[in-house]
């Protein structure tokens, strides 16, 4: 970090990601919030409409035109369910999860480089802050749609 303001260091790095999950969505065909309703899919499984949006701060019309691009895209499918027809859960197809995980290819080789480069024993530290960065995050997010942040 050297001579720079940790919040500078920390901005750039958000920069980063951001930029980042708009290129990924260019190359998916996708808009950004779509990327991050796939990588929600990847990481929790099938989910609750009401859940994805709930998680993205989406309206649920904007949920729906999401889901639509990405079924329409071949990346994930909405599932009925079979006791209540109402709920409705959507899940990643395969076919679309291959394309999508070919697309994290050259990330996935350059976050493995830094592990090795910096060591395997300090990743669980590291997640872990990333894990309090997230919840940070989600915390701050509830503050700005309340208007209290």
């Amino acid at each position: 970090m050297g001579s720079a303001r940790p919040e500078a260091v920390f901005r750039e790095f958000v920069i980063a990601i951001l930029v980042h999950n708009d290129a990924l969505a260019d190359r998916l065909g996708l808009q950004p919030a779509d990327v991050a309703a796939l990588m929600l899919l990847e990481t929790r499984g099938p989910l609750a409409v009401g859940t994805i949006a709930e998680e993205l701060g989406l309206p649920s019309a904007s949920t729906t035109r999401m889901i639509d691009r990405l079924e329409k895209g071949g990346y994930a499918r909405r599932v009925r369910g079979e006791r209540d027809r109402r709920m409705v859960t959507v899940e990643l197809v395969p076919e679309g999860l291959a394309v999508y995980e070919a697309a994290c290819e050259s990330t996935r080789k350059h976050l493995e480089a830094l592990a090795v480069r910096h060591g395997i024993e300090r990743m669980p530290m590291m997640l872990e802050v990333f894990a309090m960065v997230g919840d940070a995050y989600r915390t701050a997010l509830r503050d700005l749609r309340a208007g209290t942040g």
